[in-house]
């Protein structure tokens, strides 16, 4: 297992869902939210954080995460960055040197994904990776300690690490996933 944390943005209100998509039902009868948490569980983290916004009693409610640490984002509404903020200013205080990122919303992104990026992260905190689908980049993404204070300056909006990954290109490893895994997040919900 790896020393590598895990951390799930789930704060969204998935306005185009039509509600919180860490509420949304998977086909295969978890929660996104649930099934975010296993995935990079399954994947080789051993630590996992949370963030929840959107109706985040609801989530704590409903959904059976197991051992996390789940943190509100209060400033939700402003986007991903926010969430991203929040979740590695949380992860600040421990000793993890590097935290593996995963959105809520990517469902077909499995373990396999995960493990093959933590597989190929150099120990400590100057990690820098994405997974690759085709040669663009996409998530899962791993962001050594050294880069949060960077990471946090630029994220905003809904941007999260992209514009960090985009001015420090040439740091970023990829790592091709699209052989196991589909990065399509979920916008809308299936036609009825």
């Amino acid at each position: 297992m790896s020393a590598i944390a895990g951390l799930v943005l789930a704060a969204g209100g998935g306005r185009r869902y039509g509600g919180p998509k860490a509420l949304v039902r998977h086909e295969d009868g978890r929660l996104l939210v649930e099934r975010a948490v296993a995935t990079l569980r399954d994947g080789g983290c051993t630590r996992i954080w949370v963030v929840l916004g959107a109706e985040s009693g609801r989530v704590r409610d409903e959904a059976t995460l197991g051992d996390v640490t789940l943190v509100d984002n209060p400033t939700w509404k402003s986007g991903m960055g926010s969430s991203l903020r929040v979740g590695l200013a949380a992860l600040a205080e421990t000793d993890a040197p590097a935290v593996a990122v995963l959105l809520v919303d990517t469902p077909g992104i499995g373990a396999d994904a995960v493990a093959r990026l933590l597989a190929a992260a150099p120990d400590g905190p100057g990690a820098l990776l994405t997974a690759t689908y085709k040669g663009k980049r996409g998530h899962p993404v791993i962001l050594g300690r050294d880069h949060w204070a960077g990471v946090t300056t630029l994220a905003t909006a809904d941007v999260g690490a992209r514009a960090y990954l985009v001015a420090h290109a040439d740091l970023v490893q990829g790592v091709p996933c699209e052989d196991i895994a589909d990065d399509a997040d979920l916008d809308f919900p299936p036609e009825a």
